[in-house]
Formats: C-alpha cells, sequence, structure tokens
C-alpha cells in the first residue's frame, strides 16, 4: 500500500471513529465548507511555493494539498481507487492536446 492509500484509510477511519484532537476529524466535523476552504488554501500556498522556486516549501505544500484533498475524497464517499482509475485511463492517452479556445479582446 503507498502512502497516499495509507492516507486515504486513515482518513476513512477518523470519518467513522472520532479521536479527541484529531485535525482529520475536525474538518469532518466542521463540514464541506471548511475541507474545501483548506483544499483552496493549499492551493494557493503550493502555487506560491513554486513560483518563489522553494524546492522544499513546494513539496510540503503538495503533500498538505494532496492530504486535504484526500480528506474531500472521504468526505465524498469517492473511493481512491476511483481516482487511481481515471489517472491510469489518462495515462494510456496519447496525442491528446487541447485545443485552446481563441479568444477576441477586442469585444
Amino acid at each position: 500500500m503507498n502512502a497516499l492509500s495509507q492516507l486515504y484509510e486513515i482518513a476513512l477511519k477518523r470519518k467513522e471513529q472520532k479521536i479527541e484532537g484529531s485535525y482529520t476529524c475536525y474538518l469532518f466535523e466542521k463540514g464541506l465548507d471548511k475541507i474545501l476552504k483548506k483544499c483552496g488554501e493549499e492551493c494557493a500556498e503550493t502555487i506560491i511555493a513554486a513560483k518563489n522556486g522553494d524546492r522544499a516549501e513546494l513539496v510540503n505544500e503538495v503533500c498538505d494539498l494532496l492530504y486535504h484533498l484526500t480528506v474531500l475524497l472521504a468526505q465524498q464517499n469517492v473511493p481512491l481507487s476511483e481516482v487511481e482509475a481515471e489517472l491510469s485511463a489518462r495515462a494510456q492517452k496519447q496525442n491528446n492536446l487541447k485545443v485552446m479556445k481563441t479568444v477576441d479582446h477586442n469585444t
């Protein structure tokens, strides 16, 4: 089992079994809005770390973001295996360049 799978399993356990002082339990208790707020905050912090070129901070912020996204998946009852399956399917695609929309800046 990889680290992300372990994290997901812990999140599921915390969702079912409340543990005093657990930050994960706190997030579940506060609900979807709090979890989404934390995902947004961690996303912004990840962007800033990348922009600043701080490798160690980037790794830390990506870990925070993945943690909060994992809690979100558990809260929404989305199995991590579903995300992994989608990622695997996307990895099989080739020549998948998206066509960018053209924007008329004069209107």
